[in-house]
């Protein structure tokens, strides 16, 4: 799979260094400018698969740079990184087109799941026309979403619909962050809070189900989402 392209517009030199080198060892292609108007200017030379923005920036501030960025193109996942933590700001934020908004001081693993979490949105958003698929192998067991059973560790379980539903949406992500809402809206069509601690609930039975083989966990990542993962 080819590496996924990142425009990174900061203008902070060590903190720019230190996002920069760590994301360039999980592997992605980092482009790295010190002022809005060079981010403007290398993104409309380069395909990017998603831009991370400070807000302060020189010549050109991140919240207009968003608006210029968006105006061209409406699906790029577009985050900004910025030490204002005001409400205004982040609404702002979030009118200019935006999809997330991390306040610094941050860790490099929030930041790396939050990248994950709108890379694979993106990219799920274009392969949407391709057939789903039903049957998933995990570890020990085999998941068979049609007829809602859950077989493996010499048992077969029958899921509730919600229950093989959420399933699903992990299998179909396996690997990757989905985020809260994410799974709400898939699910339940909505993000409201009480659904959320329904959802849990629901997860909560599915590690339960799954606990028979070791390799299997669903991590919880505080504030952003889950993750299904198969250990080596």
């Amino acid at each position: 799979m080819a590496e996924k392209k990142i425009l990174f517009v900061e203008d902070d030199k060590n903190l720019g260094f230190v996002v920069q080198d760590n994301l360039s060892l999980k592997g992605y292609d980092v482009v790295r400018c010190f002022d809005g108007e060079e981010g403007l200017q290398t993104y409309k030379l380069g395909q990017f698969d998603l831009c991370i923005l400070d807000v302060m920036l020189p010549k050109k501030d991140g919240f207009t740079l968003a608006r210029q960025i968006r105006s061209t193109d409406t699906d790029i996942p577009i985050l900004f990184l910025t030490a204002k933590s005001m409400q205004d700001d982040k609404l702002e934020g979030f009118r200019t087109g935006a999809d997330d908004y991390i306040v610094k001081p941050f860790s490099m693993e929030e930041l790396v799941c939050r990248i994950e979490v709108f890379l694979r949105r993106s990219h799920s958003t274009q392969e949407s026309t391709h057939e789903p698929i039903h049957s998933f192998k995990m570890g020990q067991y085999t998941f068979d979403y049609n007829n809602l059973t859950l077989t493996g560790n010499n048992s077969t379980k029958v899921l509730t619909q919600k229950e093989a539903d959420v399933l699903r949406c992990f299998c179909n992500n396996l690997g990757i962050v989905i985020r809260r809402e994410d799974i709400l809206k898939e699910v339940w069509g909505d993000d409201d809070y009480f659904l959320g601690r329904s959802m849990d609930v629901f997860i909560s039975k599915l590690r339960k189900y799954l606990s028979g083989d070791p390799s299997i966990e669903i991590v919880n990542y505080h504030g952003i989402g889950f993750k299904l993962n198969l250990k080596a």
